[in-house]
């Protein structure tokens, strides 16, 4: 029951426009649109998924966008930034290939000695582009607006913000089995204790006492997903988490993987999450993303459901011929 050597699954956000949420990511990230889906729990709203070639676990990016949502605030209590690994030596690339789509892009001065180029999406959430050398074996989306050679390899990191950075520190080097690598100027960087430190490897957890409280709402993060390999090993962590005394969900059903969903000491809330069975699960692999997709218990109210949801024009979804 070891979740350490595989790292993030997946991190899920809020939105607002679902038109906006697909064009900034496919079309400015260069992602591929690997699932379009309902929130299964809500489903007159979507849930899209962005990731690689094939959606691999450790690259995607998903989002409930609700039409008119209210507008977030980023802080204290949630995952404040979400840092997706590029080739070395490529942000120059990035930083006029942004330039020209209007996005604003900038270099902090100084991050655990990264190169790294700061964002936001377009309901303002926090994104970080970090040059990194350690992402072999990715499987990056060749079809999209970004050329392969620059191409999104995976999400590196999550910054989660505290106002006590002890309890979850406590909890990440404990239950979560994370390694305390290094320490600067109140930014705690755990890894995973795999072999390598790949993407999806990295939590910062970043101890601001004076951070006003996070709203969980548009433009911030809604849960971040770590990887349990199998269902066995899953069971295994809800048993552990539960004995530790975390309230811990039942495993619930997301067609293309099972969950569990907690929080972690300063109220961030974590979902451990199945690498199987995949997102092409009901579609084939050059098909992901080109229709709307429902789960078999939703199926029967597919023409209620898609009434009630907007059109959605996914650039550059059917790739490159």
């Amino acid at each position: 029951m070891d979740v350490r050597p595989n790292g993030i699954h997946h991190v899920t956000a809020i939105a607002s426009d679902p038109q906006a949420n697909a064009d900034f990511y496919l079309n400015a990230l260069g992602m591929r649109l690997v699932k379009r889906t309902v929130n299964f729990d809500a489903p007159q709203t979507y849930h899209l998924y962005y990731g690689d070639r094939a959606g691999n676990p450790g690259t995607v990016m998903t989002f409930f966008p609700w039409p008119d949502a209210p507008k977030g605030r980023i802080g204290a209590g949630q995952a404040t930034t979400t840092s997706f690994a590029v080739p070395e030596g490529s942000l120059g690339w990035w930083s006029r290939h942004l330039a020209r789509l209007g996005v604003e892009a900038t270099r902090p001065a100084e991050r655990m000695d990264e190169d790294v180029l700061t964002l936001r999406d377009p309901d303002g959430l926090a994104i970080e582009l970090v040059a990194a050398a350690d992402h072999a074996g990715a499987d990056p989306w060749d079809g999209g607006a970004v050329p392969v050679e620059h191409a999104i390899r995976g999400i590196r990191a999550v910054t989660l913000t505290e106002h006590d950075h002890e309890g979850t520190a406590q909890m990440l080097g404990g239950t979560l089995g994370f390694r305390l690598a290094e320490e600067r100027g109140g930014r705690y960087r755990f890894r995973t204790s795999g072999a390598g430190d790949g993407v999806g490897t990295v939590v910062d957890v970043l101890a601001d006492p004076r951070a006003e409280r996070g709203l969980v709402a548009a433009g911030t993060v809604h849960h971040v997903a770590y990887r349990a390999p199998d269902a066995p090993t899953q069971e295994g962590w809800r048993r552990t988490l539960a004995d530790g005394g975390v309230d811990v969900t039942e495993i619930r059903d997301r067609s293309y993987f099972t969950s569990i969903y907690f929080r972690e000491p300063g109220g961030v809330l974590l979902e451990i999450a199945t690498d199987g069975p995949g997102f092409d699960y009901d579609e084939p692999l050059l098909d992901l993303g080109r229709a709307l997709r429902l789960p078999p218990w939703l199926e029967p109210r597919r023409a209620e459901i898609e009434r009630h949801l907007p059109e959605l024009v996914a650039p550059g979804a059917e790739g490159r011929r």
